[in-house]
Formats: structure tokens, sequence, C-alpha cells
């Protein structure tokens, strides 16, 4: 419990502690996953528990835990197979997060970008790019970049060394080509890159 609460925002803290107490579900914190925040699951047994990412960011770990606490009570009471962030997902993440919603809590803008979020959640929060930069403001200090921030032209490398060419923006995404093998792929506006160096437009030909 100790463990859990030294990540939530001090202010929290007392409502996170009471919530966790009537709950029977473990709670385990991770190293940072690439593909996911924090995740729940059933196992066959009837056990549950639920991952969360360690982050030194307490917002985004506070709306991980409740999201996947979200899952947790769900799964108390429905007990026939439904979609994992349908319509009885949503209706509890948003009664779960309701009493935290508040700028004691959440800074603005966080708040009022979870507020309206809230009014229809996605599956992950990276899907909202403004909740997201705003949120990215409380993460450590890095080298890497959002792409959106990055110009037509400019070249990049992933944290797995392959490297890339930004080209153009395509409704949400950005196309962007390999500079490797020619190939061309889109990627979510604030994912984060390292800049390499300006190139020219003839790097695009």
């Amino acid at each position: 419990m100790d463990q859990i609460l030294s990540f939530v925002p001090e202010e929290a803290r007392v409502q996170v502690q009471e919530f966790l107490e009537k709950t029977k579900v473990s709670i385990k914190i991770k190293k940072k996953r690439k593909t996911k925040h924090g995740d729940f699951r059933r196992m066959v047994n009837g056990n549950v528990f639920i991952t969360v990412n360690q982050t030194s960011n307490p917002y985004r770990f506070l709306i991980t835990l409740l999201h996947e606490l979200a899952h947790y009570k769900v799964s108390q009471s429905v007990f026939y197979q439904i979609k994992p962030h349908g319509k009885e997902w949503k209706k509890v993440f948003r009664e779960i997060l309701l009493p935290f919603l508040n700028p004691v809590i959440f800074p603005e803008p966080i708040c009022s970008l979870m507020g309206a979020h809230m009014i229809n959640p996605k599956a992950s929060t990276d899907r909202d790019f403004n909740l997201v930069m705003a949120l990215k403001k409380y993460d450590p200090p890095s080298l890497t970049t959002p792409i959106y921030e990055l110009l037509n032209g400019q070249e990049f490398r992933l944290e797995n060394g392959r490297t890339f060419v930004k080209i153009r923006k395509r409704r949400t995404r950005f196309e962007c080509k390999e500079l490797k093998n020619g190939r061309f792929y889109l990627f979510s506006p604030h994912a984060e890159v390292v800049p390499i160096c300006s190139s020219s437009l003839s790097s695009l030909r």
C-alpha cells in the first residue's frame, strides 16, 4: 500500500488508500513498458491483479491506476463477455475518477482536459493529444521530442536505433520514411523521437 501511495499525488493519497482498502486485487509496480501504462488481468483460477508502470509523473500514475481499477470493478459485477473498454467500463471509470477530478489533485490544464476526456473515455489517454502534452510537462527531462514539433524533412531516430525522415502530416498522424529500407510508416503526433539533424527536402526524393 505504501509503495503505491508514494506514486500518486499527495492530495489524493487518502482517497486512494480508502478505495484500495475496499478491493481484493493485487497491484504490482512494473518498470516502464513501451506499449502500455498498465493492465488488468483475471486468471483462470479467479485471481485478479493490476500492474502499473513506475513513473515519476504522479498524475499519469493516478490516471492509469484508476483506469485499471475500473476494469477490476467491472469484473466484479459483470460476468458475461463485454468489450474491454465498452459502455460498462466507461461508466465505472467516470464514477471512480469523478471524486478525484478537481484542481487540488490535478493541476490545470490537466483537470479540465481530463473532464473533457471523460465525456467519452478512450482505451488509452495516449489517444488524446492535448492531454498527453499536458501530462508530459510533469515527466522527467528527456532528450526526446514529440514528432509533431519536427519540421518536414527532419531526420530522427527511435530508442532501438532505427532512423527515419519526417515527410508530411496525413490526417491525425505523420508519414515518415525509414532511411534504411525506404518503407513508409505513420506515427502518432506525440510519439517521442530523438532528432538527428536538419535535412533538406531533397532527402525526401
